[in-house]
């Protein structure tokens, strides 16, 4: 039944990322089922692979050039993930996010490099089969690169948040009017960098993603960070703003270094957050354990006879 919901969220999930389709209508530079399939295999264990393939062939069959070829693209699509999965494990990654080591293994052992494996064998299979020319190989692999590899740093992350997150027992107005104004900025100054002429305005972003990360932590950055990669890869599809009046491959080396950049910051700075935390906790639950020694000890020498 696990297997089958995997599939099922896979396919859907395709399915809207299809929307977005910029190459022979099968490539996309957000593709939510591989963060999906990460997220599956850390939580759930290496035994939901096969519905990771499952949803990978019920997508491809569809539009892949020949029987061949489908097969080929399914096996990257679900080798890449069980890579991420097989590393992240290898380097004792928490599913809570919550050390600096956990920001950098997702980003660089669970996305960047295992994601190489699904954009090499699926663009080399489009040229094969003669689906797409030799020239288009390069701007392809951008496009799948890109797709894959925020998948996995937008969609992941915000997944695992979820998974873990709890209501909290007790929140004020301001808090929620605060969340309310962040959520707001987030949404009107993405749409506004990624809609002006000038990519020198992306940068306004960050202040945003520093704000969600230090008042919300993983709760709110996760979310942000979305949001923000999201709008910024529908710009990029659309060829608006800072991705007009550029070549394919240029706008997905901007996309991905923008969307890398959001995600490591968010990621950073709320592992680092949690750190603090942590270190803060143990220093007062120290401060706490050595009181109460104090206390026993000054009691237990006032009860003490006085030497004759």
């Amino acid at each position: 039944m696990t297997i089958l919901a995997v599939a099922a969220l896979y396919y859907a999930t395709a399915r809207l990322g299809l929307l977005q389709q910029l190459v022979r209508g099968q490539v996309t530079p957000l593709w939510p089922p591989t963060g999906i399939a990460v997220a599956a295999l850390l939580l759930l264990g290496a035994r939901v692979w096969p519905g990771i393939a499952v949803g990978a062939l019920a997508v491809n069959i569809s539009i892949g050039p020949t029987v061949a070829s489908v097969l080929a693209i399914v096996a990257g699509n679900t080798l890449a993930p069980i890579c991420s999965y097989l590393l992240l494990r290898r380097a004792g990654f928490h599913n809570g996010l919550d050390r600096l080591q956990d920001a950098l293994a997702l980003v660089f052992l669970g996305a960047l490099g295992p994601m190489l494996i699904s954009a090499t064998i699926g663009s080399s299979t489009l040229v094969l089969s003669g689906a797409l020319q030799a020239g288009g190989f390069w701007p392809t692999w951008s496009v799948w690169w890109t797709g894959d590899a925020m998948g996995v740093l937008v969609v992941t992350p915000f997944l695992l948040v979820v998974r873990w997150a709890r209501w909290p027992p007790a929140v004020g107005l301001l808090v929620w009017a605060e969340a309310a104004a962040l959520a707001t900025c987030a949404v009107g100054v993405t749409l506004l960098a990624t809609n002006a002429s000038s990519s020198s305005l992306l940068f306004l972003v960050f202040p945003v993603l520093i704000w969600a990360s230090f008042r919300f932590e993983r709760a709110g950055a996760a979310p942000c960070a979305l949001v923000v990669s999201t709008l910024a890869i529908l710009a990029s599809g659309r060829m608006a703003g800072p991705f007009a009046h550029h070549d394919l491959l240029t706008n997905m080396v901007t996309l991905q270094a923008f969307n890398g950049s959001v995600s490591l910051t968010a990621l950073l700075l709320t592992a680092v957050v949690a750190e603090r935390n942590r270190t803060h906790e143990e220093i007062q639950r120290l401060c706490a354990q050595l009181t109460d020694a104090v206390t026993r000890q000054d009691k237990g020498s006032r009860r003490a006879p006085p030497d004759d």
